[in-house]
């Protein structure tokens, strides 16, 4: 078929560095993965980092991080990612911990 493009599955483990406790990090993530229709979770760390594991086509989990730098207060210093398994039948994406 002309024009078909197939999209492959990544899911990705994520540790966010910077100003991103305490500024809607979570939510804006949650709110972007949701509209994306991205699945996983995020949540924040005792050492004032973020965890995320987010899954989907990469253009799209991609989008969603160029979504979050876009928030007022939200800074990112530095991404660890690493690639990971994918979780058969995960539903949505949410807050945790």
């Amino acid at each position: 078929m002309r024009g078909l493009v197939i999209e492959m599955k990544t899911r990705r483990h994520i540790y966010f560095s910077g100003t991103v406790q305490g500024v809607g990090f979570r939510y804006r993530a949650m709110y972007a993965a949701r509209s994306l229709g991205l699945t996983g979770w995020v949540r924040n760390l005792w050492d004032e980092r973020v965890e995320m594991e987010v899954q989907g086509d990469l253009k799209s989990i991609n989008l969603m991080l160029r979504q979050m730098e876009e928030g007022h207060f939200i800074h990112i210093s530095d991404m660890e990612t690493e690639e990971m398994p994918i979780v058969e039948r995960e539903v949505g994406f949410h807050i945790i911990g």
